[in-house]
């Protein structure tokens, strides 16, 4: 039987105090592989809690990493922009938080160092393929309707994740040109990847909270429940083949 503990993590970036989310099952003795998690533009919120756990009962060790630092999180729309804003405008800052996330994750007493995974929503699926693209040693990376425009662009073969670009059809937010380009500097780079576009999904299509979240704040979002559970099968599935 599955006994899914959570709990805080306090890390430093430098001297910054962040403040992320970790689950395990208990019932699973020794080491596994350690999946890190990075929010939306809202921050360390409910819904990436959740997907935490359900990392768990996969058998990892779920880790969300806390971007902006302080455990901050955005109530509206103006707040969320201003807070990724920080990060996308200072990317050498964000880069470093990432690695110093990455490197916790890998320091603690549960974790295999040497199989561990990325996944990110939105915001946080842009950053999870930063991870990929600056070649830290990451068994895979998951992207579900992320922003694909690069920060940095990988030299052929350093791309060591196998990455995973899932994609809404009607994602208002990231274009067919913008998957376009994404094949191409992958093609480039000589990684591993695949992209599986879903018909008729929106941005935010893997967040069971976007529709609501959509008509409240009057923004292009919505929850597909078809695409979510295809996404999370397919993500799934590559976490069992490479971890």
């Amino acid at each position: 039987m599955q006994n899914i503990q959570t709990s805080d993590h306090e890390y430093t970036v430098g001297a910054a105090r962040h403040v992320g989310f970790v689950a395990h099952d208990a019932a699973i003795q020794g080491p596994r592989p350690g999946v890190i998690l990075i929010h939306e533009w809202w921050g360390v919120d409910d819904e990436i809690r959740e997907r935490a756990r359900q990392i768990a009962a996969l058998g990892y060790v779920a880790f969300v990493i806390d971007m902006f630092g302080d455990g901050r999180t955005a109530a509206d729309v103006a707040g969320a922009a201003g807070l990724m804003q920080g990060v996308l405008d200072d990317m050498e800052t964000g880069t470093r938080r990432l690695r110093a996330g990455f490197e916790t994750l890998r320091a603690m007493p549960l974790v295999d160092a040497d199989r561990t995974a990325a996944m990110g929503y939105c915001f946080g699926g842009a950053m999870a393929l930063h991870m990929a693209r600056i070649g830290l040693p990451l068994k895979a990376v998951a992207s579900f309707h992320g922003a694909l425009g690069s920060f940095h662009r990988p030299a052929p073969g350093s791309v060591k994740a196998r990455i995973l670009v899932c994609h809404g059809a009607a994602d208002a937010m990231v274009s067919a040109g913008d998957v376009e380009a994404f094949r191409a500097e992958m093609d480039a780079a000589g990684a591993d990847y695949e992209v599986i576009v879903y018909p008729d999904a929106m941005h935010g299509f893997a967040v069971p909270a976007a529709t609501e979240r959509g008509k409240r704040f009057g923004i292009p979002v919505g929850h597909n429940e078809a695409a979510d559970k295809a996404s999370w099968d397919a993500m799934r599935k590559l976490y069992a083949e490479v971890l």
